[in-house]
């Protein structure tokens, strides 16, 4: 069973959560509370595998609680739940140690699924979610005291990775990558998988925000 809290200020919001997950056979929801410091405590007494985190709550808010909740020993898989993709606070979670990102509207079926996900040790993020931090990151230039910090992870690429990593960053998904690199979608997915593993990210946001860092993604 995947034990699962949930940590969100709207009680409206805890309740439905509560009942799509009571209906799966392989979750049970250990705990539901309504803000951050009940968060992090219950996280620590009760040993969830995951956390459904608002990213916005009263006293402690969801940006301290997912820190504190990724330091713990053998710490839970971290989702944070937004109601906006345009959120400032996401790229903060993520440097939290968040593992997922999803909008408080995504569906019943893909909830469930990025839990499993998260689980498992992959990372899910919503489309939206993701564009948003592409683009609130491409917007400011590389800092440059990050390239030779990250020089080291891009040397580890091929030629090929480091395009592949290029185009990501540019909000491409494996689709466009594929048409534009000419190759199969199957080819520029394991390019992918093989690029953010050298890089050290651990979903395609870190890997883009590292590209920006670097000045690999450089607007001109």
């Amino acid at each position: 069973m995947i034990r699962v809290l949930i940590a969100d200020d709207e009680e409206l919001i805890r309740s439905g959560l509560e009942l799509i997950l009571g209906l799966q056979d392989d979750m049970q929801v250990v705990g539901s509370v309504g803000d951050g410091d009940a968060a992090r405590t219950a996280a620590r007494d009760l040993a969830p595998d995951a956390v459904l985190l608002d990213i916005r709550m009263p006293g402690t808010d969801g940006l301290d609680a997912a820190a504190a909740i990724t330091a713990l020993p053998s710490p839970p898989a971290v989702i944070v739940l937004t109601t906006f993709a345009a959120d400032d606070h996401i790229v903060d979670a993520l440097d939290a140690g968040a593992r997922g990102f999803l909008l408080k509207d995504t569906p019943p079926n893909d909830l469930v699924e990025g839990i499993r996900a998260v689980v498992r040790g992959n990372a899910v993020l919503s489309p939206e979610v993701t564009r948003f931090v592409i683009d609130s990151r491409r917007q400011r230039p590389a800092d440059a005291h990050e390239r030779p910090r990250h020089a080291k992870e891009l040397a580890r690429l091929t030629g090929r990775e480091r395009q592949v990593l290029e185009l990501l960053a540019h909000g491409m998904g494996n689709a466009d990558i594929a048409a534009s690199l000419h190759m199969g979608e199957g080819t520029v997915k394991g390019h992918v998988s093989r690029m953010m593993a050298k890089i050290g990210a651990a979903n395609r946001v870190q890997a883009a925000l590292l590209a920006f860092e670097a000045g690999l993604a450089d607007d001109g």
